[in-house]
């Protein structure tokens, strides 16, 4: 059963934040129920969490056999976990898990790392979920700031000030042409009334096709 994430903008300031959290927390798990699904993912297999942070899919799938991957040290992770780079390099086999799950993470990888990252969560993984914020959607989800993202980089730091985010970072969101070359599973939209939010590749095993 999913549970609803919560303080999705825990980690951002003001009140626009506050207020954004609760909703960004239900829309995020109704993605989940709309795309999570096309995994086929049944109970017992091996899940592999790209870019877990705090807590990650235990916040929807807590009954999944989970391990998280981050960049940075999460001692407060509930359950088994690797610090690492995917696209440096993952210490596991080739299709040791039954899904790689990746999610809002990809935008923060530098565009000329995202093919060895890509490349990573391919290899490890039978099938895999990810999804990222999408370029076309005219707010910027981290700083909460519309058309920030549009901006060149000089202009954008100094309107980043204004936003949700405590510090600068140069996140770069993908277009779905992007995502298709990374992933070659369909891309599938996630929507805010006529507006894309967000793009989902699920990439399925042959055999899961049939």
């Amino acid at each position: 059963m999913t549970r609803p994430a919560t303080n999705v903008y825990g980690t951002a300031r003001g009140p626009l934040a506050r207020l954004a959290s609760p909703v960004a927390a239900r829309a995020r798990a109704r993605r989940h129920e709309r795309f999570f699904a096309l995994t086929g993912i049944h109970a017992g297999a091996r899940v592999l969490d790209v870019g877990c942070g705090r807590i990650g899919l235990r916040a929807l799938e807590p009954d999944l056999d989970i391990t998280g991957v981050d960049m940075t040290e999460r001692p407060e992770y509930p359950g088994p976990f690797v610090r690492a780079d995917a696209s440096a390099g993952l210490p596991f086999a080739d299709g040791e898990f039954d899904l790689v799950y990746c999610s809002s993470v990809i935008e923060h990888v530098p565009p000329p790392r995202r093919r060895a990252f890509a490349a990573e969560i391919r290899r490890v993984g039978r099938a895999w979920y990810v999804q990222t914020p999408a370029w076309s959607f005219p707010i910027e989800p981290h700083a909460l700031l519309p058309a920030a993202h549009w901006l060149p980089v000089w202009l954008r730091k100094r309107y980043w000030k204004l936003g949700a985010a405590k510090e600068w970072e140069d996140i770069s969101l993908l277009r779905r042409a992007e995502m298709q070359e990374l992933f070659g599973a369909p891309v599938l939209e996630e929507r805010m009334g006529r507006l894309v939010k967000s793009w989902v590749c699920v990439g399925l095993p042959e055999r899961w096709r049939r």
